[in-house]
C-alpha cells in the first residue's frame, strides 16, 4: 500500500441520499459532497484500517445505506 502525504490512505465513500453539511466534523476530517444524483460523498485520508472501520460504523449509526468504497490511487 502506497500511503499519501497524511499518513494514511485516501477513500472515496459513496452514500446513498444527502447527508447534511454540518455532520462533516463528525467525519473526522473528511470533506463532504451532497452529488446531484442525490448521494452523498465523503472523501480524504485515513489512518488505517481501524480507523476505516470506525468511519464506516459510524455511516452504520446514521443508517444511510453505503453505496461503495473506492480507495483513491491517484493522490
Amino acid at each position: 500500500m502506497q500511503s499519501n502525504e497524511g499518513g494514511g490512505e485516501t477513500y472515496e465513500i459513496r452514500l446513498k441520499g444527502h447527508l447534511d453539511v454540518r455532520w462533516a466534523d463528525w467525519f473526522d476530517g473528511l470533506t463532504l459532497t451532497r452529488e446531484s444524483d442525490g448521494t452523498t460523498v465523503l472523501r480524504g485520508s485515513v489512518v488505517d484500517q481501524a480507523a476505516l472501520h470506525g468511519v464506516l460504523g459510524k455511516v452504520r449509526d446514521l443508517g444511510l445505506p453505503l453505496i461503495a468504497v473506492n480507495r483513491r490511487r491517484d493522490q
